[in-house]
């Protein structure tokens, strides 16, 4: 297990320019999938048991320049590819994205402002001062499991005028246009994607940027999502006789959640796995245009399930109604990386902030310049990009962590019988969930090291940490 960590974190080395980056960067990583708590850096100090002087070093990190963000998420994506299980369809990979808000009271944090909240959890406020996240995932595991493993986050909220000091215009667009363009960015590693999405980006402006990658890249990717429940589509145009005007751009319109009672007895039966058991789905599926001013043809595919009706949508038009039934079912995993990324990994326990960014003002009137826009100093516009990278660095190293955690669960459950050892009430059946992994790792980093002297990892931290006497550490833990 340890020299499966050791072997990929080794293929990072070229993402960094001083040796000494890496070695930060490796404890970084397995600090994160092991740490018993959420505060901070420090967790990392002391469950790695690294020498108190490492504090210092260990923050700078995330702001150095001797590493890019782009270049970890090329290797990330390279070693995904290489390792991982990947769920396959129709010879397409499936991704899986979503925008995921994080509540942040720091008043000098770049990025933050007020977000509105459409859970429907009655514990959570309607409205938030926070960070919002646009999140990209890939399918990969096996029939007894699939994990979302997360490939990068990126803030996409509340820092256009901090890229615009960057000049990088694609960082200024919209949350739902930035999602296209980051899903077909990871789609350009595997070629073929299919890109699982909830209803709020199925827009024009989504389908328009989708058209213009899949027209002027090398990589295909279409997107399955889902209908809102007022949605209107267009039958095709009849044939128009010669003569003068504009020929139609469209048909007749059709309230799509009126075909569940038009067309009632047109709809199919058939079983499919969902959520982890079979259920019996009634389906209608039709090929229709949408779109104001767009027209685009896409697939309709109208479910009933338990006495609820939806509408899912599908850009790829050859395929199957059922797999995309099935398919959607699994965008929900994304859910559950979020979840193990705040609860076990602290994906999102960061606390940057710098003394150049303005002070955030609660209550903003319309029309009021923001105050980000009066900051003209080069080196204070510096400062706070530092700290956007020191941000998104943090969530990146977190998507590394997690992937790994979720590598080690799919490889090692039928081949370590020591990970079934974490009671729980629901015992894991096949593969072990990435808390359990992080459990395991806990209590036996130690020990691992002391098998294993001659990798690099165990060089690396062995190197920062006060006390070097593996065996009586192996013999604690």
């Amino acid at each position: 297990m340890l020299k499966t960590i050791d072997s990929i974190l080794l293929q990072f080395r070229p993402c960094f320019s001083r040796q000494a980056a890496y070695h930060w960067f490796v404890i970084i990583i397995t600090g994160l999938m092991l740490r018993s708590d959420h505060l901070g850096v420090t967790s990392i100090i002391r469950d790695l048991a690294l020498h108190p002087r490492c504090y210092e070093t260990l923050i700078h990190f995330f702001r150095s320049s001797a590493w890019s963000l782009d270049t970890l998420r090329v290797v990330w994506l390279q070693v995904v590819q290489r390792r991982a299980p990947l769920f396959y369809i129709n010879g397409m990979v499936v991704l899986v994205g979503d925008g995921v808000k994080q509540g942040k009271e720091a008043s000098r944090m770049p990025g933050v402002k007020k977000l509105h909240q459409e859970s429907e959890n009655s514990s959570k406020a309607d409205y938030i001062f926070g960070h919002l996240f646009g999140a990209i995932g890939i399918l990969m595991g096996t029939p007894q499991k699939w994990f979302c493993l997360p490939l990068f986050l990126s803030l996409q909220d509340g820092v256009k005028a901090i890229f615009g000091w960057a000049d990088q215009p694609e960082r200024q667009e919209s949350h739902v246009v930035q999602m296209i363009d980051q899903g077909y960015a990871a789609a350009k590693a595997f070629g073929k994607a299919l890109f699982l999405l909830d209803r709020y980006f199925l827009t024009v402006p989504a389908l328009k940027r989708l058209n213009h990658w899949n027209q002027s890249g090398t990589a295909r990717m279409h997107i399955v999502t889902k209908a809102k429940s007022n949605a209107v589509a267009y039958e095709r145009p009849c044939v128009q006789a010669a003569g003068r005007g504009r020929p139609r751009k469209k048909g007749a319109q059709i309230k799509l959640m009126t075909l569940f009672q038009s067309r009632a007895a047109a709809f199919e039966s058939a079983t499919v796995m969902m959520y982890g058991k079979e259920e019996t789905v009634e389906y209608l599926c039709l090929n229709l245009l949408w779109g104001q001013g767009l027209y685009q043809e896409l697939r309709f595919v109208l479910v009933k399930l338990g006495g609820q009706c939806a509408v899912l949508v599908s850009t790829d038009l050859t395929l199957e109604p059922i797999d995309i039934i099935r398919l959607y079912g699994y965008r929900f995993k994304i859910e559950c990386t979020f979840r193990e990324m705040k609860q076990a990994i602290g994906g999102f326990s960061y606390h940057f902030w710098s003394k150049s960014m303005p002070k955030l003002k609660r209550y903003m009137k319309k029309g009021e310049v923001h105050p980000l826009e009066q900051v003209v100093n080069e080196k204070e516009q510096k400062d706070i990009r530092l700290t956007v990278k020191a941000i998104e660095g943090y969530v990146m190293c977190s998507c590394i962590a997690m992937g790994l955690l979720q590598l080690i669960a799919v490889q090692y459950s039928s081949r370590v019988p020591a990970l079934f050892f974490r009671y729980l009430r629901t015992p894991s059946k096949a593969i072990v969930s990435e808390a359990t992994v992080m459990t395991y790792l806990r209590k036996s980093i130690f020990h691992l090291f002391a098998r294993n002297p001659h990798l690099s990892i165990t060089r690396i931290i062995r190197s920062k940490q006060e006390q070097l006497d593996f065996d009586s550490d192996s013999l604690a833990s």
